[in-house]
Order: C-alpha cells, then sequence, then structure tokens
C-alpha cells in the first residue's frame, strides 16, 4: 500500500469560507473525505500548519519514509528559501500543487522556490490537483 501525504500551508485551513470564487466552497476536509473514500488502497495522511518552521520540521518527518508528498505550501511556495531547500534534501518525491493557476494571479506568485527541486508541478485545477497529484503516484 502506498504512503502518501498532503500537506498545506498558510490559510489552506480556511478553504470553504476563503475567497470562494478562488478557492471554492468546499472544505479541505470534505474534499479529503471523498478522495480517501476513493482511493482506499492508499495510506493518505494529511498536515496543514500556518508557520513555515512546522512545514520544514513535518517535510524532514516524512521525507524518508513517505512514498509521496503533496505539497501545497500556499503563499510560503513564492517566499520560503527553507521549505525549498528541505524539498531538495529529502528523499521522498514531492508534487508541488496549487488550487489556482498562479500564473493568472499576481506577478509575486509566478516565482516558486519549491518547482526547481519538485517531481512535478499542478496547478490550476481547483481541489481536482491534488487528485491529480495522487494519481501520478499510482
Amino acid at each position: 500500500m502506498k504512503k502518501l501525504i498532503i500537506i498545506n500551508g498558510p490559510n489552506l485551513n480556511l478553504l470553504g469560507k476563503r475567497e470562494p470564487n478562488i478557492y471554492g466552497s468546499l472544505s479541505f476536509t470534505e474534499f479529503l473525505d471523498t478522495v480517501k473514500s476513493k482511493y482506499v488502497n492508499i495510506e493518505l495522511d494529511y498536515y496543514q500548519s500556518n508557520i513555515e518552521g512546522e512545514l520544514i520540521d513535518k517535510l524532514q518527518e516524512v521525507g524518508f519514509s513517505y512514498d509521496g508528498i503533496i505539497l501545497n505550501a500556499a503563499a510560503y511556495t513564492h517566499t520560503s528559501i527553507g521549505i525549498g531547500d528541505v524539498v531538495k534534501a529529502i528523499e521522498t518525491p514531492v508534487i508541488e500543487v496549487h488550487i489556482s493557476n498562479t500564473f493568472s494571479r499576481e506577478e509575486f506568485r509566478h516565482q516558486s522556490y519549491i518547482s526547481p527541486n519538485a517531481r512535478g508541478v499542478i496547478l490550476g485545477f481547483g481541489l481536482q490537483s491534488y487528485e491529480l497529484a495522487i494519481q501520478s503516484f499510482i
């Protein structure tokens, strides 16, 4: 059984409430329940933090023992050299995910410190971006 983890960064705990025109009206918990019932042959864990250091700690913790990491570092994607460095340092492959098409948004969102070290990047497909990332590990 594959062991995957979804790691979400700042403000993604507000999905379903935050800017539904961009992020939709479904909470991440509701979405995750649906995905877990669909992929019963995958052990799918979940972690969310608004704190950069906690995200780095979690990536270090799981980065040598999981089969895959699906990472939406949210705003830290564009600012955190530390998260980019840990993605490079760990052995577990990382798929960078974004709900929105970051290239259709503000200029600062066009830069990613994660992409150069990620196995791949999926963005702009709403919450389905996470499911596409799961499928990439199957």
